[in-house]
């Protein structure tokens, strides 16, 4: 994967609206937070996702492991870093995978999954999360909204029907 900056969500991709019921203030995070995702696949297939740290937004739900991109780092350069602060471990074959815009109550977050398939160094949770390594259908729960479409599309590359998930409310 190449170290330049990250690339915007096409502006013709659907927004995902992760709760309809709450609106984000508009004057606030106008210009959209750009985060970089990993998704850890292992050898059997199995990927990870950890749980958000107590007193952080949507604390105690399921997500894959990543965090912001800092200015001028590149997604695969912001996924390292952020891979080996929160979960100490050194990424390696990182390719990227698609983008997606997600409108939380409380940001506009451009979303950059990357697919990891080897890493060095033990799990450490060093934010207070927790892990579990997933297969499909994923038994831990709640996921963040905005991890439902990427266990979708490893639903579908993995042959899945298109209602293998049901509803989002759901998950």
């Amino acid at each position: 994967m190449s170290d330049k900056p990250a690339e915007q969500p096409s502006s013709t991709s659907q927004v995902l609206v992760a709760d309809p019921l709450q609106s984000r203030n508009a004057e606030t995070h106008q210009r959209p937070l750009q985060v970089a995702v990993g998704v850890l696949i292992d050898e059997q297939g199995a990927f990870l996702l950890t749980s958000r740290p107590s007193g952080k937004v949507y604390a105690g739900y399921w997500e894959f492991p990543g965090g912001k991109i800092e200015v001028g780092e590149s997604v695969a350069q912001a996924l390292r870093r952020e891979l080996q602060e929160e979960l100490g471990i050194d990424i390696s074959d990182v390719q990227a995978w698609y983008s997606e815009r997600v409108d939380y109550p409380h940001a506009l977050v451009d979303l950059h999954f990357c697919k990891v398939g080897a890493w060095s160094g033990a799990l450490s949770m060093r934010e207070g999360q927790q892990f579990a390594w997933q297969q499909l259908p994923v038994s831990v729960k709640p996921v963040l909204p905005g991890t439902v479409p990427v266990l979708a599309r490893l639903a579908n590359e993995r042959g899945f029907g298109p209602d293998f998930l049901g509803s989002p409310k759901a998950v």
